[in-house]
């Protein structure tokens, strides 16, 4: 797979065959979600296997969202399925009070290496790799977390997770990519997927 730009076209609303543009506005190569628009995920209308996506985004104070990675099938959340890389103004949305919520964590099972407290009103570079059963997340060039998705140290934090009866969770070798909209603006631009 060689690298690509994934534009506006690469994108659908989940669960829709449509870009849902009452949710999110393209003004070039950024993409924006609309804090007064319904909340409607972003998925890709193609599926990866391994892959490097690289991006940057932003968000305001109090902002959340997240980059849910390997999503199968569209009738339940997409965290249902693929494992999130966390998305968050820290120092002012109350889930940057649990380390296993906060900005860089995958979200709900494993807490980030690093703290990001003030991420708020400026762009940050990221980096979600899947390699087989290996996950990194890095934001702003530093490595701020890594497992191996099927090692018994990970299942049994997803045992003791909120994603426990969730019998796909980070299981599937391929799956869609999701940009999530819950409820806040959010940016995401320069969204560039290629081989690991």
């Amino acid at each position: 797979m060689a690298e690509r730009q994934l534009a506006a076209a690469a994108w659908r609303g989940y669960a829709r065959a449509d870009f849902p543009a009452d949710a999110w506005s393209i003004d070039g190569s950024v993409l924006q979600a609309l804090a007064g628009g319904p909340q409607i995920d972003l998925i890709t209308r193609d599926t990866f296997a391994d892959f490097v996506l690289s991006f940057e985004w932003r968000l305001p104070r109090g902002g959340s969202s997240a980059v849910v990675s390997r999503v199968g099938a569209e009738s339940a959340p997409a965290t249902h399925s693929g494992p999130a890389l966390q998305l968050l103004d820290d120092a002012r949305h109350r889930d940057g009070a649990d380390a296993v919520t906060s900005c860089g964590a995958l979200y709900g099972v494993m807490a980030p290496w690093h703290e990001l407290r003030d991420s708020a009103h400026v762009f940050h570079s990221a980096r979600l790799v899947l390699h087989g059963t290996r996950l990194e997340h890095w934001i702003d060039d530093q490595q701020v977390l890594g497992c191996d998705l099927a090692s018994a140290d990970l299942q049994a934090r997803i045992a003791r997770s909120r994603f426990h009866d969730c019998p796909q969770y980070a299981r599937l070798s391929s799956g869609h990519i999701v940009l999530q909209h819950r409820g806040t603006q959010v940016w995401f631009r320069g969204l560039r997927v290629g081989p690991p």
